[in-house]
C-alpha cells in the first residue's frame, strides 16, 4: 500500500507579544515563528476503505485527541474523498513545550494527504483548514519563517539567516490554557508600527506567567545565562532556547546544559518547511 514518511519540524518564537483580546476570548498576538530542524516523523499509509486510524499511538495520544487525526478527518470531510489513512507518529518534539509538535504533525498530515489523496488543494485552503485544528497549524502549512499577527493566522514571510539553535527542556510540560487565561497576563503590548526587528528584538509576554506555573523554566534560563547565552522561552513554554552563530558554540552550550542536568538539543533554523512543495504556493 502506498505510504509517505514525512518530517514534522518544531518551531521557536523569536518574540511573542500579546497585543489584545477579541470579544470571543481569543488573544491577539505578534510573533516571529521560525521552523527548526528538530522534528517528529509522520507516516501516512493509504487506505481504500475510508477509515482513519492512529497506529502505535505515543503515550497520551489517541485517535480522538490527536491533532494529526483531526487534520485527516477535517480534510476528508471537506473534500469528500472516499480514501482513508493509517497514521503513525514518532515523537521527538517534547509535548507541552511551546515547540508546536502537535500542530506540526497536523500540518504535515494535511500536506502529505494533499499528495497521497491526489487533492491538489492550494496552500491557502490548507491554511484555512488548519486554523480550525490548532492556532499554530497555519504557520506550519505556510512553511517559512513568518511574522504572525491576529490570532496567528495573518502571516508575512520574513528573511532570516540560518542559525544554530540550542533548545532545552525543563522536564515539565506547560498547558497553554492556564497561561493565556491567567489574570496577570499582559495583554496590551503595543503593536509593531513597522514589521522591522532584529534577532534580539522583543520579549515573550507569556514567560512570566509560565515561570509562575513552572519555576523550573527560570532555573533552566539561569543555566543558559551561566553558560554565557541569552535564553528565551518559546511559545507558552516550557522549553527555553538560545541562538548561536557557530556550530561549535552551540555544542559547547549544549554540553554545559547537560553537565548541569538539563536535556538539550542542537538544532538549526530552516528557511523553508521540508514539505513546502506538497501544496501550490499562493500569495497570502
Amino acid at each position: 500500500m502506498l505510504s509517505l514518511v514525512l518530517p514534522a519540524p518544531a518551531k521557536i518564537n523569536l518574540f511573542l507579544h500579546v497585543t489584545g483580546r477579541r470579544d470571543d476570548g481569543y488573544h491577539l498576538l505578534e510573533s516571529v515563528f521560525v521552523p527548526i530542524s528538530l522534528a517528529d516523523t509522520v507516516q501516512l499509509t493509504l487506505r481504500a476503505d475510508g477509515d482513519i486510524r492512529l497506529l502505535n499511538a505515543p503515550a497520551g495520544l489517541s485517535a480522538r485527541n490527536d491533532l494529526a487525526c483531526r487534520a485527516a478527518r477535517a480534510l476528508q470531510a471537506a473534500t469528500r474523498t472516499p480514501l482513508g489513512v493509517d497514521i503513525e507518529l514518532v515523537k521527538c518534539i517534547p509535548q507541552g513545550a511551546g515547540l508546536g509538535g502537535g500542530s506540526s504533525d497536523a500540518a504535515s498530515t494535511l500536506l502529505g494527504l494533499n499528495r497521497l489523496w491526489n487533492l491538489a488543494l492550494p496552500r491557502s485552503e490548507l491554511q484555512n483548514m488548519g486554523e480550525t485544528i490548532g492556532a499554530d497549524v497555519p504557520f506550519f502549512v505556510f512553511g517559512k519563517p513568518a511574522l504572525a499577527r491576529g490570532v496567528g493566522e495573518r502571516l508575512q514571510a520574513v528573511t532570516l539567516p540560518v542559525l544554530q539553535v540550542v533548545v532545552a527542556s525543563p522536564g515539565v510540560a506547560v498547558a497553554t490554557g492556564p497561561v493565556f487565561t491567567h489574570p496577570a497576563l499582559t495583554r496590551n503590548t503595543p503593536p509593531l508600527s513597522t514589521p522591522v526587528f532584529n534577532l534580539n528584538f522583543g520579549r515573550n509576554d507569556l514567560q512570566p506567567i509560565a515561570v509562575g506555573l513552572a519555576p523550573e523554566i527560570e532555573r533552566l534560563s539561569t543555566a543558559f545565562k551561566a553558560a554565557g547565552a541569552q535564553p528565551r522561552m518559546t511559545g507558552s513554554g516550557s522549553c527555553v532556547f538560545a541562538l548561536a552563530h557557530r556550530v561549535g558554540q552551540a555544542y559547547r552550550l549544549r554540553a554545559a546544559l547537560e553537565r548541569a542536568g538539563w536535556r538539550a538539543w542542537v538544532t538549526r533554523t530552516l528557511r523553508q518547511h521540508p514539505l513546502y512543495g506538497l501544496a501550490d504556493d499562493v500569495t497570502i
